[in-house]
């Protein structure tokens, strides 16, 4: 029996948009619609959120969802996500080998995507695991003092077919050792593989304008979400 548990960082206050992850998307705060994903696994045994919100906490309990209260220190707009799924690692007390680990600015997400993702990570013995999507472009550039330089080959731009063996993490979600991530500090370590999933469900909330886009997608995916 493999011992999973889901962690969802949460913090009270961001800088782009204040209140980001109680801000309500279709009807409903955006950690609802990650939380929901999550319920729909029949492998993932408890779900753990991590925020200094007593807000969010509270409404993470009336979900079922077990809270832990997080410093302040480790909910600034400068705190490491790994700093903060340290400090839940040394307060959960269950027994558990893997950790699930979804971002929940990722809202759009397909049906059972968590216990999908599993089983291909323990097909393929992984360690660790990032969700992706395949890129349209990648003609990116880069700034160094004054000068533009590109991180591609300008003579030799690859078309959009060209390109499928690229991987975009999107930061949908991520699974991991958790003894693996004790030792690196790292949500990423060891044998790294990338579970892919499809664009629309791709588009990460930084900005209003990322809730515009998803609640253009998601009333196009209403069939999947009732």
């Amino acid at each position: 029996m493999r011992n999973v548990i889901a962690l969802i960082l949460c913090r009270g206050n961001s800088k782009g948009i204040k209140n980001k992850n109680i801000k309500f998307f279709s009807g409903k705060p955006l950690m609802y619609w990650t939380i929901k994903s999550l319920k729909e696994s029949k492998i993932i045994k408890k779900i753990y959120i991590s925020s200094d919100s007593n807000e969010i906490l509270n409404y993470a309990e009336k979900h079922k969802i077990i809270t832990i209260k997080r410093p302040k220190s480790l909910a600034t707009s400068r705190s490491q996500s790994e700093k903060a799924i340290e400090h839940a690692i040394k307060v959960i007390d269950t027994d558990y080998e893997y950790i699930v680990f979804p971002q929940v600015t990722c809202p759009l997400r397909p049906k059972n995507i968590f216990d999908k993702a599993l089983n291909y990570f323990f097909k393929n013995k992984l360690d660790s695991l990032f969700s992706s999507n395949i890129p349209s472009k990648i003609f990116l550039w880069e700034k160094l003092k004054k000068k533009i330089i590109p991180k591609f080959d300008i003579n030799k731009r690859k078309m959009r077919q060209d390109i499928k063996n690229i991987h975009s993490e999107n930061g949908s979600f991520y699974i991991f050792k958790k003894k693996g991530f004790n030792n690196f500090k790292n949500r990423l370590f060891g044998k790294i593989g990338t579970f892919v999933i499809d664009k629309k469900y791709s588009y990460d909330i930084d900005e209003q304008l990322d809730f515009e886009i998803n609640n253009i997608i998601k009333k196009k995916l209403n069939k999947d979400y009732e």
